[in-house]
C-alpha cells in the first residue's frame, strides 16, 4: 500500500494526512494489530515516519501502542460513528432489522452503495455454527452480493464504465479484503442481473461471495425516490436455496421495507448534535507538549471528520472551520485531502462523509468486546496501585471475571479470567447487584444460597438488603474479608451509553497491604477514573455496535 499518489493529488493535499490515513487502512486490513516494522513494510513509509505516525494516533487516542506493537483503539470508531450518525439509516432502520431477523431466524443487513461496491451499516445476526461473519464496514464488491444489483439499477453508462476499469485493474479484488478467494470465474451477467432487479424490486445472490452463502434483498426508498439502503436476508443452504429462501422471505421482507419507508418519510431532521469543542486548542497543546512527534496537521485533518454527525450531514467550510475551531485555510486543505481521497463528497460548496469513513478501523472495532475494551485500562491501574484489577460481570447469582490484570508479587490474589464467585460476598457482585430495580434485587436475595464463606460473610438477608443500599448511594461496594480471609477488595460500576451497569472493575489485595480508610483515599479516586475511561470507550464502540459483555 503506497503512502501518497503523487500522479493526481492536488497541491493542497496535506501530505501528513494522507500518511496517516494510510498508516489507519493497513491496521484495519491487518485486523487492527501490525508491529511497527511491519507496519513500516505494510505502507511503504520510512520507519522515522511511521513512529511519528503512530505517535499522533497514539495521542489522539485511535491507535494503543504496546512495545512494538500498534493496536486500533476503541475511540477510532468515533470517525465512522460520524458518518453513521449523519445518514441516521441504522438510528432510523435498525431495530425494524432487528425485528425481521428474529421473525425470520436469519441474519439481516442494512447496505449502502460504496462506489462499485457494497459496505454494511448494519448487521442483526444469528448465533449459529454457521453465521455471517461480515462486520458492520465492511466493503464486498457488488456484483458478489444480493444488494449490489439493486444499487447497479440506477447507475449511469459513465458509473458501468468506471466499473469496468475497476474490475480489469483489481481481477484479483484486492481492494476488498473481507470477501473470500473466489469459488467461481468472473461471470459476465452482473449488468443482466441489475436489469432484472430493476423490474424485479429485488435480487438474489446465489453463492457467488461464497460457497453455501445465499442472500436476498430489496431496495429502501428514501422519500425523494433515491435508493437510501438495501435490506439483505442471509442464510445458507443447510437450510435454505437461493429459490426457498425467496420463497420465504421475501413477503416479509418487503413488508419490512414498507414500514422502514414510512419510517423515513416521517422521520424530522434532528437538532444538530454538539460539536467536539476545542479541538484545534488541543493540538495545539499536544504539539507544544510532544514535539516534533507529535503531527499536528495529521491531528487536525482527521479532526474534521468529527465534525460531522447527527444533524450536521452537510456542512459547508465555514461550518467545518467553526465546529472543529481551524482556521479556514487549514479547514480547507483538510477538506480538499480528504476529498481527493474519497472520505468526502462535496457539490455546491457543501461537504458529506461518504461510506468509505468506515474503512477507518471500523470493520475489526465493531467486534470489539468489553473485556477488550478494559484490558488496558485495567493494566493501566494495576501498575498505578501496585495491585490486581479486574473486571466482572453478572452471571445468575454468581459474578464471572472476564478481564483481569494481576501484579508480581510473591503474595498475591489468584484468579483467572473465567473464574466464577457468588455475588452476594464480593465487592464487584454487591455493585452490580446494587444497580438492578429494587425489586428484582430483593427477589435475588430471597433465592441465593447465602452460605458463609469465611467469619465475617455477611449473609442475613436484611442486613444485605441495607449493605446493596448504600452501595446504590456511594457508587462503590467495599468488601473485607468475606469472600476469604485476608482478602479485601474495592468495586465500582461500570455503565454502557444508556447509563445501565454492565460490569464492574475491582481492586483486590492483602488485607496487610491497605486499611479500609487508605482503600477509600488511594484506591477509590483510581477506580473511578479507571471506569470513567472504560466508559468513555464503551460508548463510543457501542454506539452502532453490539459490545459483548461476557
Amino acid at each position: 500500500m503506497p503512502a501518497i499518489h503523487p500522479v493526481d493529488t492536488p497541491p493542497e493535499a496535506v501530505a501528513p494526512l494522507m500518511r496517516g490515513i494510510t498508516v489507519l487502512r493497513a491496521l484495519t486490513d491487518a485486523a487492527g494489530t501490525l508491529s511497527l516494522s511491519e507496519l513500516e513494510r505494510a505502507t511503504g513509509l520510512a520507519r522515522a515516519t511511521v513512529d511519528r505516525v503512530t505517535a499522533t494516533l497514539a495521542r489522539m487516542g485511535y491507535v494503543r501502542l504496546d512495545g512494538r506493537d500498534a493496536t486500533l483503539a476503541p475511540r477510532l470508531m468515533e470517525l465512522g460513528n460520524a458518518y453513521l450518525a449523519a445518514i441516521r439509516l441504522p438510528d432510523l432502520l435498525g431495530a425494524r432489522a432487528d425485528a425481521l431477523a428474529d421473525e425470520l431466524d436469519e441474519s439481516v443487513s442494512l447496505a449502502v452503495a460504496d462506489r462499485d461496491g457494497i459496505r454494511f451499516i448494519h448487521q442483526a445476526t444469528r448465533r449459529r455454527a454457521m453465521s455471517l461473519s461480515f462486520r458492520i464496514g465492511d466493503l464486498l464488491p457488488a456484483e458478489r452480493t444480493g444488494p449490489g444489483p439493486l444499487f447497479a439499477a440506477g447507475w449511469t453508462d459513465e458509473e458501468w464504465t468506471r466499473w469496468r476499469e475497476w474490475r480489469a485493474a483489481d481481477p484479483d479484488e484486492r481492494r476488498f479484503p473481507a470477501v473470500p478467494p473466489r469459488a467461481r470465474p468472473h461471470e459476465d451477467d452482473f449488468e443482466q442481473r441489475a436489469g432484472e432487479a430493476r423490474t424485479r424490486g429485488w435480487a438474489l445472490d446465489d453463492q457467488r461471495i461464497e460457497p453455501g452463502l445465499v442472500a436476498l434483498a430489496v431496495p429502501v426508498h428514501a422519500p425523494d425516490g433515491r435508493v437510501a439502503c438495501a435490506v439483505s436476508v442471509v442464510s445458507h443452504t443447510s437450510r435454505h436455496t437461493a429459490t426457498s429462501l425467496r420463497e420465504a422471505a421475501l413477503p416479509r421482507l418487503r413488508a419490512a421495507v414498507r414500514e422502514m419507508e414510512r419510517e423515513l418519510s416521517k422521520a424530522r431532521p434532528p437538532a444538530p448534535a454538539p460539536t467536539p469543542a476545542g479541538l484545534a486548542a488541543w493540538t495545539g497543546a499536544s504539539k507544544q507538549e510532544l514535539g516534533r512527534d507529535f503531527i499536528e496537521s495529521l491531528a487536525r485533518g482527521l479532526t474534521v471528520l468529527t465534525a460531522f454527525g447527527e444533524g450536521r450531514d452537510a456542512l459547508t467550510l465555514t461550518a467545518v472551520a467553526e465546529a472543529t475551531g481551524l482556521a479556514r485555510a487549514t479547514a480547507r486543505r483538510a477538506l480538499i485531502t480528504l476529498e481527493h481521497l474519497g472520505y468526502l463528497s462535496a457539490h455546491d460548496r457543501t461537504f458529506r462523509l461518504t461510506p468509505r469513513v468506515l474503512d477507518l478501523g471500523y470493520p475489526p472495532l465493531s467486534r470489539v468486546t468489553l473485556s477488550a475494551i478494559a484490558a488496558p485500562h485495567l493494566a493501566a491501574l494495576a501498575t498505578r496501585v501496585l495491585d490486581s484489577a479486574s473486571l466482572a460481570v453478572l452471571a445468575g447469582d454468581d459474578i464471572q471475571y472476564t478481564a483481569r490484570v494481576a501484579t508480581s508479587r510473591i503474595m498475591s490474589v489468584n484468579i483467572t479470567v473465567g473464574t466464577r464467585f457468588p455475588a452476594y460476598a464480593t465487592s464487584m457482585g454487591r455493585v452490580m447487584l446494587a444497580a438492578l430495580p429494587p425489586a428484582e434485587r430483593a427477589g435475588r436475595l430471597a433465592h441465593a444460597d447465602l452460605r458463609p464463606l469465611t467469619p465475617h460473610t455477611v449473609t442475613e438477608p436484611t442486613r444485605l438488603a441495607e449493605i446493596l443500599d448504600s452501595v446504590a448511594r456511594t457508587g462503590y461496594a467495599l468488601v473485607d474479608e468475606e469472600l476469604e480471609e485476608g482478602l479485601r477488595s474495592l468495586a465500582v460500576p461500570v455503565r454502557d451509553r444508556a447509563g445501565t451497569v454492565v460490569a464492574a472493575v475491582n481492586v483486590a489485595m492483602h488485607s496487610v497491604r491497605r486499611t479500609v480508610a487508605q482503600c477509600l483515599d488511594e484506591l477509590l479516586p483510581e477506580l473511578r477514573s479507571t471506569a470513567d475511561r472504560i466508559e468513555a470507550d464503551l460508548a463510543v464502540a457501542g454506539r452502532f455496535a453490539r459490545v459483548a459483555t461476557g
